[in-house]
């Protein structure tokens, strides 16, 4: 195993098509030590789809952020609630996190908001017409999972588009002090949501989570937390499935088709096109509290350890052809949406906005195809999501 000499996962081709470094380093190693930004930093990056699902439920691999980088200089800036939540934890405190946050998504409640979500989808199309081009992205695949979580968690809709905009610079993988900004922004603006809602008796969404999460053990810091994330991860992934999956559609017309003859397909081909091109690309961070051996490969401990569902999904020994999308293929082992005790609690949700809006898409307008080549799209420059900048369609 030979380590690169550049950090694989920072070159501008990476962002545009990060499949092809994936398998070149997956051919080297399914786990490989790399170079991780500046300063003879390094990580170990799973690249493989055992490999990565045996690291997603080994306890020597910690989330515990703030134990890693305790005692390290740093001049980040990041609000506590962003870098102190559930994805940055280990039982016993993610275990009462996760507690609160499952309640929020399970078969009973998303079911509930089937209805809502299909006004949300039929509201945001309404002013699509035939004949005229479109913005996937920022005329569905945002602002529907934004007003989706928004109302889950009781956010007023005068803020959801500035906080939608603040989680998009959350994902900026070119400028650190716009990440902190953010960051801040989003932590201060909840804690002020927060505190006004415990302050003021009512039986809205976020009175109802505030009173979760002091039944559940949370304090007020966590409860602040725990609605930041699930801001910010209920709508950036399910923004960038519903992307990817029309993406993809698009580059694979007769599998298109298929879908427009028979829209009952979707729900059965969600865990297909989740796998083909994964909403995210590397899970976060991780890091070795005691020396492992993952994949034959010997990691120290004290090492940042990178899973990479996004190469998992494409490894060709669990996915035979693994760059085709094939809906007939049984792709239910897939890790797009995580394994283990931190697997995503919000994926029945993420499923079901997706399901809704694509069988729209495909029912109303059947002729719909790309605005510009299938290769034009632009992604954004982040490596943890995958997902496109905008996808212009003609109807």
């Amino acid at each position: 195993m030979s380590t690169p000499r550049q950090d694989p996962l920072r070159d501008p081709r990476f962002f545009a098509d990060p499949y092809p470094t994936y398998e070149r380093l997956r051919e080297g190693c399914p786990v490989q030590r790399v170079p991780t930004g500046s300063g003879g930093r390094h990580a170990y990056l799973i690249t493989g789809h055992a490999e990565a699902r045996e690291a997603f439920t080994d306890p020597r691999l910690s989330k515990d952020t703030a134990r890693f980088f305790a005692g390290r200089p740093s001049n980040r800036d990041l609000h506590p609630a962003i870098c102190r939540n559930m994805l940055a934890s280990d039982p016993p405190a993610h275990t009462r996190h996760r507690r609160v946050a499952t309640r929020l998504f399970t078969t009973g409640r998303v079911r509930e908001l089937r209805p809502y979500i299909t006004r949300v989808v039929d509201d945001l199309m309404s002013a699509w017409r035939p004949g005229t081009e479109v913005d996937l992205v920022a005329d569905l695949a945002v602002p529907l999972p934004v007003t989706v979580v928004c109302e889950l968690l009781g956010v007023p809709e005068s803020d959801r588009a500035t906080l939608a905009g603040w989680s998009h610079d959350l994902f900026d993988a070119t400028d650190d002090s716009r990440i902190d900004a953010a960051s801040h922004r989003i932590g201060d603006h909840l804690t002020h949501l927060v505190d006004t809602a415990r302050a003021t008796p009512g039986e809205g969404p976020l009175h109802a989570l505030v009173r979760d999460c002091e039944a559940g053990g949370l304090d007020p810091d966590e409860t602040v937390s725990l609605a930041a994330l699930l801001l910010v991860a209920g709508h950036e992934t399910t923004t960038h499935l519903i992307g990817n999956s029309v993406l993809a559609l698009l580059r694979h017309p007769e599998t298109f088709q298929r879908l427009r003859r028979d829209p009952h397909l979707i729900p059965g081909a969600l865990d297909e096109l989740l796998r083909y091109d994964s909403p995210v690309s590397v899970a976060t961070f991780r890091h070795s509290t005691q020396a492992l051996r993952v994949g034959g490969v010997d990691i120290p401990a004290g090492f940042p350890v990178l899973i990479a569902p996004g190469a998992a999904n494409r490894d060709p020994a669990a996915y035979p052809d693994p760059h085709r999308l094939d809906l007939d293929r049984d792709a239910g082992g897939h890790l797009s949406f995580g394994h283990g005790i931190h697997r995503c609690p919000g994926a029945p949700l993420a499923r079901t906005e997706a399901e809704i809006a694509l069988r729209a898409l495909v029912t109303r307008f059947p002729d719909v195809r790309p605005a510009l080549p299938a290769h034009a799209p632009t992604w954004r420059r982040t490596r943890l999501t995958r997902g496109l900048t905008a996808l212009p369609l003609v109807l």
